[in-house]
């Protein structure tokens, strides 16, 4: 079956190809008896505009771009899905842009990407939503953006973001496994470069100092949020003589790691080791035993992102400026977590 047409929707409501045009670009000056029966035929027909089209016939365009430069898979996938879910929803097209936060140059890459992609703005994901100097330049440019952050508040800087509180989630799960009676609490970092692993950091040392637990070095260790990293940290932590009897994670392709490394090691988890990790993703839930977490909303996350952007790109000089949103990640408690075993 062919593509219903734009066409096809002005024969179907009985008007011209310009009054299907101003409906869908919803422009004013449309008597309300014929916007509705245009709306019935595009329902009706399941037509769905093609935004790179409307892109080139109107001088808005009709197109998001997500970057994004993350390790970790299903952050990215959910992240991607979250956008073009609200993209699908407003007839909006989606130019997913993967690069180097590192880069010197990202600012010039960004801004040659929306003005040669006829852009109408960004969605910025961890880390690049995270260097203030390549937003600021961004917005000088006169690119509209919405950034997802790591913040324990909004962060109130002027730039239009929803934040996502991954410190007091990571305090939650380090109390978890401290009431289960662990004091040997071993930390694996995830990137440094992303804002959400000083602020899992900083929940974990929260959690031991209003305990009273001294922050042993030792025990953290510094990595990526990847498997391999995960692997590697699991394996230092566990060869000090006074090993570990709990590794948090800061995420969970890092705690998959250490479950990997755990049982290499021949050891039972969770009663000679417990382990947590952060995001749950997918695969938390099918390890064995499945993995204690913190559950983040990472589509729905993503969507409140694309939709804010919209808002942003729509209300081109708002009255106030609009709110910034926020999330707080859900501890979930699974087998990967008990008391440590009795000392003999």
């Amino acid at each position: 079956m062919r593509r219903p047409t734009i066409k096809d929707v002005a024969e179907r409501a009985q008007v011209s190809l310009k009054t299907v045009s101003r409906v869908i670009n919803d422009e004013p000056g449309v008597q309300a008896r014929t916007r509705e029966r245009v709306q019935q035929a595009i329902a009706e027909l399941g037509y769905q505009p093609d935004p790179s089209a409307r892109s080139l016939r109107s001088a808005q365009p009709y197109a998001l771009g997500l970057v994004y430069d993350n390790p970790n898979p299903y952050y990215v996938i959910a992240v991607q899905a979250g956008v073009l879910s609200v993209c699908r929803e407003t007839g909006y097209g989606l130019q997913i842009h993967p690069c180097d936060s590192s880069s010197p140059t990202l600012a010039a890459e960004l801004i040659d990407l929306v003005q040669h992609s006829r852009l109408a703005g960004l969605v910025l994901a961890p880390p690049m939503s995270e260097r203030n100097e390549l937003v600021t330049e961004l917005v000088a440019h006169g690119i509209r953006l919405v950034r997802i952050v790591s913040s324990a508040a909004d962060p109130q800087d002027g730039s239009a973001c929803v934040y996502v509180d991954d410190r007091d989630a990571a305090y939650e799960i380090t109390e978890h496994l401290i009431q289960l009676g662990h004091t040997r609490i071993g930390f694996l970092w995830g990137g440094k470069s992303h804002g959400s692993s000083w602020e899992r950091y900083k929940g974990y040392e929260d959690a031991l100092h209003e305990y009273g637990i001294r922050l042993d070095p030792a025990l953290v260790v510094e990595g990526d949020y990847s498997f391999d990293d995960g692997f590697r940290g699991a394996r230092r932590l566990l060869a000090l003589t006074d090993r570990p009897t709990a590794i948090f994670g800061s995420n969970d392709e890092i705690a998959a790691g250490v479950l990997a490394a755990a049982k290499s090691s021949g050891m039972n988890v969770p009663y000679d080791l417990s382990i947590a990790g952060f995001e749950d993703s997918p695969f938390s839930k099918q390890s064995w035993p499945a993995l204690t977490t913190a559950k983040q909303a990472t589509q729905e996350i993503a969507q409140h992102a694309a939709r804010r952007l919209l808002q942003e790109i729509r209300e081109q000089a708002p009255r106030k400026p609009l709110p910034n949103e926020g999330f707080s990640p859900e501890l979930v408690v699974r087998g990967s977590t008990a008391p440590p075993r009795p000392k003999a």
